[in-house]
């Protein structure tokens, strides 16, 4: 009999989730939990038998048809079968109008963040614009534009997949990603109607049916307070597209199942959402939204891999034994593992705080941590979920790097959480803002002493010491490099906003701890504590912007 290397196999991925499961019960109460858990054991199964499905169709993409047979321009895309069937489902699920159900209260966006954890592997990211649909609901909320909050949430927050529509966010030019002040598309009044000129170089999820646009008013002034925000339906009832073609979808490196187009705008139909300005932070609601999304979708990438990369060693005989029993790989998952688990509680930890903001339960110290954190766990989770993508690949030797495995798709993948909403720079400096706007670290370290006065257990004094001396730490490189030049702080910023960012998920991490030992009688997460606080949880700098500016020089 010829020797098989095993495959590894998904089981139901709500019920083998530990993590997730122990969560859910310290922090919903039980008759919310017991009204949701059955949708989330539907989702955990999909999730499995996407899995099955997914290797034995093999990897597709989808397809852009330019020209009919006739000459004609109809710019038709056609869908992947997981996008077919993520729409209905995400509409079933209420996956965005989730996180607005008043029936759960504060609980709604962790319920909300709990399906699409669950959802996004098996989606092909089809979460993409669902975050993208979530963060415009947030934008319109704001914007206060009676006439587009009547068109577009019953649509955004639909249930019947017949009704579900999705959104499109469209700010990314020739110019650049995240620096929109060299935004070229131009909006011009005519016959009483705006109507968008120009080229959107990256348009993710362009079978949406709306979207919202930065373009400057013609005659605006430069830069980016003179750009404003647009709501448009780019195509017709019959499919036809609305005065913009189609150049060409996207050669990515992953996320290739995700529809990603370069277009024209050629006068495109447009409705101002808020003012003929101040664009920017008209669209800066959706963004904090779009980033928890990354996170969330950063921590089900890792968990898939860690996943994979269990039962594989379950089943995996190498020297005698399986990789599980053996003692080098034990401690390889053991660290993958307390990594992920940290990241776990401190994503969702920002989940509960925009829950209680969004129904006004929030005070002002906590809506000024959610606005310090969210840069955080997207930085800090997208950075993560490469990593751990990467040594999953390594975990399974030559099968990881075989493409028909489906185990390299999972890194390359990965590499979209540090780009999209943001790199990881444009989050350190975001936190930077935040850190000079929202009560410097104040809010930050007064929750985190009230999260470590929680935790009793000795087994977990080593944790409470670690996050204790990481944030004073912290706290003490921040007020001299604040009293110094602003290079300083701005090269040591990454390091910083990852510093924090580990400390605050230690500290909680450790409180979830401290309760599970206590309720559940399970070691495992205080395990995972000790395990996450002996790695070096800062890398701290004394003179990072002078030693940058000799190296990344092309002087010799």
């Amino acid at each position: 009999m010829p020797f098989l290397q095993a495959a590894p196999v998904l089981s139901n991925q709500y019920l083998d989730d530990r993590v997730l499961r122990s969560y859910l019960r310290r922090v919903l109460p039980p008759a919310v939990l017991g009204a949701i858990e059955g949708e989330l054991t539907d989702l955990g199964e999909f999730a499995a038998t996407a899995w099955t499905q997914a290797r034995e169709r093999g990897r597709c993409e989808p397809k852009l048809t330019q020209w009919s047979a006739w000459g004609e321009r109809i710019d038709r895309i056609e869908l992947t079968p997981a996008w077919q069937a993520a729409q209905p489902l995400a509409a079933r699920y209420g996956l965005v109008a989730a996180g607005y159900d008043s029936a759960h209260g504060a609980a709604a966006r962790v319920h909300q963040f709990a399906m699409v954890y669950l959802f996004h592997c098996a989606s092909e990211f089809y979460t993409c614009p669902l975050a993208m649909t979530d963060g415009a609901v947030t934008a319109l909320k704001a914007s206060g534009n009676r006439r587009l909050l009547d068109r577009a949430l019953p649509h955004f927050l639909n249930r019947d997949p017949q009704q579900f529509w999705i959104c499109g966010q469209w700010m990314t030019e020739n110019a650049g990603g995240s620096d929109v002040a060299g935004t070229e598309t131009v909006a011009r009044e005519e016959n009483g109607r705006w109507r968008l000129y120009g080229r959107k170089w990256f348009t993710s999820a362009i079978n949406a049916q709306a979207a919202l646009a930065l373009a400057r008013p013609a005659g605006a002034a430069a830069g980016s307070d003179a750009l404003a925000l647009f709501y448009l339906e780019p195509q017709k009832a019959d499919g036809r597209w609305r005065n913009l073609v189609l150049d060409r979808l996207k050669d990515k490196l992953g996320t290739r199942e995700l529809p990603t187009a370069e277009i024209h705008l050629d006068g495109a139909p447009a409705e101002l959402v808020g003012e003929p300005r101040h664009g920017v932070r008209q669209i800066a609601p959706m963004l904090n939204i779009t980033r928890t999304w990354n996170a969330i979708g950063a921590l089900a990438t890792m968990r898939r891999c860690i996943a994979l990369a269990r039962d594989y060693a379950n089943r995996r005989v190498v020297f005698g034994r399986p990789l599980a029993e053996q003692p080098l790989h034990q401690d390889t998952l053991a660290g993958v593992q307390a990594e992920f688990e940290a990241a776990f509680h401190l994503t969702f930890y920002v989940t509960e705080l925009l829950g209680r903001a969004q129904i006004g339960q929030a005070d002002e110290a906590q809506q000024n941590l959610l606005r310090l954190l969210t840069p955080l766990i997207k930085l800090w989770t997208g950075k993560l979920a490469v990593a751990i993508a990467a040594e999953s690949c390594e975990c399974f030797g030559g099968a990881g790097y075989l493409e028909d495995s489906g185990i390299p798709q999972l890194l390359r993948d990965a590499m979209v959480w540090p780009i999209w909403e943001g790199t990881s720079n444009v989050q350190a400096l975001d936190f930077l803002r935040a850190f000079r706007t929202a009560g410097g670290l104040t809010p930050l370290l007064s929750a985190q002493r009230t999260i470590l006065s929680q935790v009793q257990a000795k087994e977990l004094e080593f944790c409470v010491r670690v996050a204790r001396e990481g944030a004073t730490q912290i706290t003490e490189w921040l007020q001299k490099a604040s009293a110094g030049e602003r290079d300083r702080l701005e090269a040591g910023a990454r390091d910083v906003a990852i510093g924090l960012a580990r400390v605050m998920a230690l500290s909680l991490l450790a409180r979830h701890a401290e309760w599970a030992l206590r309720a559940e009688n399970d070691p495992r997460p205080a395990a995972a504590a000790r395990r996450f606080a002996e790695r070096p949880l800062l890398r701290l700098r004394s003179d990072g912007a002078r030693d940058a500016q000799m190296l990344a020089s092309d002087s010799y």
